[in-house]
């Protein structure tokens, strides 16, 4: 088989004998050692030929005794490995195996080299150098998955509005299913809305016992004049900042605000919505433990901490309910104090930051930095104000990172828990319930929740369920009357056709 320019395609040079390799290597002037060692010893095909990298040359019983053999031979392999890739990439199997080729990355824009008898042509060091731009962009390009930061997907998307795919493109939106798929993203997302109200009940009845719980540890504070504020690295060393507090809710109502503008817009909410909840009332069921069983003494001389002179739980009911409805805010006119191990400023800071910077995507880094920077000065606020010891704060942030961490590693991966679920339900009966049906990494994707396709929908469907309800009302009038009086005739046997 002639070894000329016309060969140098895909599948010519995969029917290249280890003679015709050998001929291709003496046209280059290449040592006769090392023809014989690959063509004879190793037998290298024109398949092999194509497969060969520079660490195959490295490892074969090949003995390069001079450098500059080796490079000027894998030169020319790569010259034509890359001529192949430029002008082959649409023959059958051809893609696969370029894609799969571990050193470089061979754009289909590359232009053919001359290998008019197999010389080097001119524009080698240029195509090279463009091979490696090309390779340095699509490095670039590339997304990792990691537990901590699942910004997955950088496309804003409306399923509903958006037309259907453009002639050319569903193949693309087929690849980048897969890419999904792949990369640990979730193949199946239901928005399970029962789950989500399953959560908001579980923090509506852990803020109560929060409350009460803050009732009952205030009546509890130690005497301020028998038992001072304990040593404190930081707050012997910071003056009191009376305004500090305050500034520090209005910190975390900035970050609420941020955080209910992405439940808006995240395609996923409901999912965000219930992972929300769950974390937050765990971690403050977990503070009603810790506030209950020690009480520290005031951590500043400022506060006014006496026990209040009621006794009756209908007083301490009332309390716990204007506790409630205050969110636990001074700037609601909620004042309390033994509620310090640990601070739940903290905790609503912390899991407001995380929710906000992990359901974001990763351009949107000025609300990264932004939610970050509310979450640190608030943290100082809290102690510039001398409501909290330190390691309350310290406790509280390191208590809620953990979690959250921990809760979306565990939904991360759990293809890693299949072969031991009956365990996962026993240790974790919360989290096996809310992430049953989710396989994967949620994607931050995001749309326009309230489109017109959507509101026709909804009409459509209400106006169906009007207009069967209002067919079995015409059609039988009194079956429901009949039904409910043979539930009380215990002698009526049912109607059979």
């Amino acid at each position: 088989m002639s070894v000329n320019s016309e060969a140098v395609n895909f599948e010519v040079i995969t029917k290249w004998t280890t003679d015709d390799v050998a001929r291709w290597m003496r046209t280059k002037k290449h040592n006769e050692v090392y023809v014989k060692a690959l063509c004879q010893d190793q037998q290298i095909d024109g398949k092999s030929l194509l497969l060969l990298t520079e660490s195959d040359l490295k490892q074969s019983s090949v003995q390069f005794r001079v450098l500059g053999d080796l490079k000027r031979l894998y030169f020319d392999i790569l010259e034509i490995q890359q001529s192949v890739s430029a002008n082959n990439l649409s023959y059958a199997g051809a893609t696969s195996f370029w894609h799969s080729t571990p050193l470089y990355y061979f754009p289909s824009s590359t232009a053919p080299l001359d290998h008019d008898s197999f010389s080097a042509g001119p524009s080698l060091s240029g195509n090279v150098s463009h091979m490696q731009r090309q390779f340095r962009r699509k490095k670039r390009r590339v997304t990792f998955v990691d537990s901590t930061d699942s910004q997955l997907s950088d496309e804003v998307t409306d399923a509903d509005s958006s037309p259907g795919p453009a002639p050319g493109k569903e193949n693309s939106h087929q690849h980048h299913h897969c890419h999904h798929t792949h990369q640990g993203y979730a193949t199946v997302l239901e928005p399970e809305a029962w789950k989500a109200l399953v959560a908001m009940g579980y923090v509506f009845i852990v803020t109560w016992i929060t409350a009460l719980v803050m009732v009952i540890v205030h009546d509890r504070v130690p005497d301020m004049e028998k038992y001072p504020p304990l040593p404190d690295l930081f707050l012997d060393n910071m003056p009191h900042i009376p305004w500090a507090f305050e500034m520090c809710e209005v910190t975390g109502t900035v970050l609420f605000c941020i955080w209910i503008g992405v439940l808006f817009f995240h395609k996923h909410r409901f999912i965000l919505i219930r992972r929300f909840f769950a974390l937050s009332g765990t971690v403050f069921l977990l503070r009603c433990v810790t506030m209950l069983i020690t009480s520290l003494s005031v951590p500043g001389t400022h506060l006014q901490c006496n026990p209040r002179p009621y006794g009756d739980w209908v007083s301490r009911l009332y309390n716990a309910y204007l506790i409630w409805k205050g969110a636990g805010m001074s700037i609601q006119g909620v004042r309390t104090c033994g509620d310090y191990m640990f601070s739940g400023h903290t905790v609503a800071l912390t899991m407001l930051n995380f929710f906000v910077t992990e359901y974001t995507t990763r351009r949107l880094y000025y609300i990264h930095t932004l939610s970050w920077l509310l979450n640190m000065f608030g943290i100082f606020f809290i102690l510039a104000a001398h409501e909290h010891y330190s390691i309350d704060v310290f406790i509280a942030f390191y208590i809620t990172s953990r979690l959250f961490l921990y809760y979306h590693t565990l939904a991360n991966n759990q293809a890693l828990m299949q072969r031991d679920s009956k365990r996962t339900k026993v240790w974790f009966p919360l989290f096996s319930y809310f992430e049953s049906g989710v396989d994967g990494i949620v994607p931050n994707q995001y749309e326009w929740p309230i489109t017109p396709k959507r509101l026709k929908s909804w009409t459509l469907n209400f106006l169906k369920t009007l207009e069967t309800k209002w067919k079995d009302t015409v059609s039988h009038p009194t079956e429901g009357l009949l039904h409910r009086t043979n539930l009380f005739n215990p002698n009526s046997k049912p109607k059979t056709s």
